[in-house]
């Protein structure tokens, strides 16, 4: 293992200023990904800045107007676990229940989950459907950015150097909203998943008032699937409609070829996937979002 020197600051400021004064040093948190990264000789700094002792920013709170909010150093499972989280975006709670196992979840933080930028990863797709805002935090000062525009591509964010992920923020959802997050993998149930696809529909009496559909895992970053949103705009999602809308989403998405599938495999996935998805929500598959 790689020897290095260990700063423990006790606030988002002061691990701010460390990294602005040390270019060489790295903020870590729970270190799911980053030891990893460090062992296999990837990235060998000089110094580590541990956030995982800044109690602060753990906390999860709710507003009826402003929405969710969710500090960066709260764990994957505090989000799966959340009371609020279950209340109100269940959707969420759900994908972080399928992330990895309960150890992972344990240690993992939301913050250095998204800051990783693996996409290859359950919370980012959901976070995306739900119009999330990432809360960056730096030396000279605060910033927010949609998180569609956060995340760049595979293991590519737009944080700057010396930045930090310091919280997420997620709007209110119409009362009666439904979501269903599908999650496959080609192994066991802990592994990354080979494609995940969350939808979100507000509608009732059988008309979809509005559809989010978000692709994961399967390109280099979450992506919202626009056009199918729009076919179901003010629409009744019978079965026809649901199949239009499951071809755009495998038309829209862009593929990369692994371990886990081959780039037509995965396509094919992405259609049988939302059209399960779709029918879930519009039958009740799971609890609504509730405001």
């Amino acid at each position: 293992m790689h020897r290095f020197d260990l700063l423990e600051p006790n606030s988002f400021e002061a691990a701010c200023a460390i990294l602005a004064g040390d270019g060489e040093a790295r903020p870590i948190a729970g270190g799911t990904a980053l030891l990893t990264v460090i062992k296999q000789g990837l990235l060998l700094p000089r110094t580590l800045v541990n956030l995982y002792k800044i109690q602060e920013s753990r906390e999860i709170t709710y507003d009826l107007e402003l929405g969710l909010s969710i500090g960066a150093l709260a764990s994957i499972y505090d989000l799966e676990t959340s009371p609020l989280i279950r209340q109100y975006y269940p959707v969420l709670a759900e994908a972080c229940h399928v992330v990895a196992n309960v150890r992972i979840r344990n240690m993992a933080t939301i913050g250095g989950n998204l800051a990783h930028g693996d996409y290859q990863s359950d919370p980012p797709t959901v976070l995306t459907a739900l119009d999330a805002r990432v809360e960056l935090l730096a030396a000279h000062g605060k910033r927010q950015l949609d998180l569609s525009d956060f995340l760049l591509g595979s293991y590519e964010t737009a944080l700057e150097p010396g930045e930090l992920v310091a919280g997420v923020r997620i709007p209110p959802m119409p009362p009666g909203t439904r979501g269903v997050y599908i999650k496959f993998t080609t192994g066991s149930s802990e592994e990354r998943p080979c494609a995940g696809v969350v939808a979100v529909v507000d509608g009732e009496s059988g008309i979809c008032r509005e559809l989010r559909l978000a692709i994961g895992a399967v390109s280099p970053k979450p992506l919202r699937i626009d056009a199918g949103e729009e076919m179901a705009k003010n629409k009744e999602l019978n079965p026809e409609l649901i199949d239009r809308i499951a071809a755009e989403a495998a038309r829209a998405v862009d593929p990369i070829d692994d371990l886990r599938g081959p780039a037509e495999y995965k396509r094919h996935l992405v259609r049988v996937l939302t059209r399960r998805a779709i029918r879930n929500c519009r039958g009740g598959g799971q609890a609504e979002l509730r405001s």
